[in-house]
């Protein structure tokens, strides 16, 4: 038997660092491998325990004096889009989105770089080589996927852009109860069409047409600009210490 494939995983614990989004803050985080034949079910239970996916790693906060990482999903089945998101899907039926194997290409990083240097300077992706991209998208032992969205038709007027032109990309995890989106980007040229955002309404339907629940949006940080958007998306439920609870909290807008 081999027991690389059934023993149980071993977490570790990474060394104190500054919090990338709370200001004096020091984050450390509990890790663990994806690999092997189990890696599937463990990328299931970990995200539903709060762990997010980067590559081969699995990880969640584990900060000794602050709790601030919430981990959120979209209950999908029960969302009911607004009006402004009514009119963000409108705005972008011209969309076509695509579901494709983990396969990086040249124009996936040329979109990902300019998002880079337009949205996150000073990120800790900041610095990504084309290398590195292709080891974020390849290395998986998951049944993860890119989605890439791209243009229906050729533009009109001002938004004059070419058919068939690459808008954004999703890199996804396709789970026993969902989705979880374990990174995305998009052209910046398309934040007038709120692009982010329509994103995940299409992986809100996405996942209702497979008849699963959930949409995993990683993890909210009240506080954080960066992250106002994710609580738009109700109902929702977050990841507290006596389980998922339903979000009953205003829009963070």
């Amino acid at each position: 038997m081999n027991t690389q494939t059934t023993r149980s995983p071993q977490f570790y614990l990474t060394a104190p660092a500054p919090c990338p989004y709370l200001q004096g803050e020091t984050e450390r985080k509990v890790f663990t491998h994806l690999s092997g034949s189990r890696a599937n079910e463990m990328n299931d239970l970990l995200t539903q325990g709060g762990f997010r996916r980067s590559q081969n790693i699995a990880y969640r906060p584990a900060c000794e004096s602050c709790r601030s990482c919430v981990s959120v999903r979209i209950l999908a089945e029960q969302f009911r889009p607004s009006r402004s998101f009514q009119r963000i899907m409108s705005g972008n039926s011209d969309v076509i989105a695509t579901v494709l194997p983990p396969e990086p290409s040249a124009e996936q990083f040329s979109l990902f770089r300019r998002y880079l240097d337009h949205r996150h300077q000073d990120g800790g992706m900041s610095d990504m080589t084309a290398l590195d991209y292709a080891v974020m998208v390849e290395d998986t032992h998951v049944d993860t996927h890119l989605i890439e969205y791209r243009l229906r038709e050729e533009g009109s007027g001002l938004d004059k852009r070419p058919k068939g032109q690459l808008l954004g990309v999703a890199l996804t995890d396709f789970m026993s109860d969902g989705l979880s989106m374990v990174y995305s980007f998009y052209d910046p040229d398309m934040e007038k069409r709120s692009f982010g955002s329509f994103m995940i309404l299409e992986h809100i339907r996405r996942t209702v047409s497979l008849g699963l629940p959930h949409v995993y949006l990683g993890y909210w940080v009240k506080g954080s600009r960066k992250m106002h958007y994710k609580t738009r998306f109700q109902p929702q439920e977050h990841l507290m210490p006596d389980g998922w609870t339903l979000y009953e909290g205003a829009d963070e807008v």
